[in-house]
């Protein structure tokens, strides 16, 4: 669930120039994600999709609930997109081996494979871009993308 830092007393209180680089992070941000999104191995693939497959690759096998969690969306919404991976084979549903009741999602090597080719595409566009700049530009967004970090898991 989101943090609501508009009703939190101990929040620091931004200035006008916070508002406006806020507006200027997200919108830098918004279009670098949209631009990396577009390096796809698959072109039918939603980011959603995309997503689910990522996680199951980076941290294994999870639960329907836990992906939908993980995701912030309702389980039925959850349940359509692991449907829909499944069915193109890139994902399995196994019963837990200790809880009948559970039943866990992996990821297929189909599906590592499909998730690999599209991070090595975006990795590769990116690169390529960064190797354009200058040295302290790079140097900035390396810093940048630390900071960035730090903020995306308050």
């Amino acid at each position: 669930m989101a943090h609501d830092t508009a009703h939190d007393d101990t929040a620091p209180v931004p200035t006008e120039e916070d508002a406006a680089t806020a507006r200027d992070l997200r919108m830098a941000t918004f279009r670098l994600s949209r631009r990396l999104r577009t390096e796809r191995a698959l072109d039918s693939m939603s980011d959603g999709q995309f997503a689910v497959l990522h996680t199951l690759k980076a941290s294994g096998p999870h639960t329907l609930g836990e992906l939908a969690d993980g995701e912030r969306v309702t389980a039925p919404s959850m349940n359509r997109t692991v449907n829909c991976l499944e069915e193109a084979g890139w994902v399995t549903r196994t019963p837990d081996e200790t809880d009948r009741r559970k039943v866990n999602i992996e990821i297929t090597d189909d599906g590592r494979t499909l998730v690999t080719e599209a991070l090595r595409r975006r990795d590769r566009w990116l690169a390529t871009t960064l190797a354009s700049l200058t040295p302290r530009q790079r140097k900035t967004l390396a810093a940048a993308a630390a900071i960035m970090s730090e903020v995306a898991a308050r």
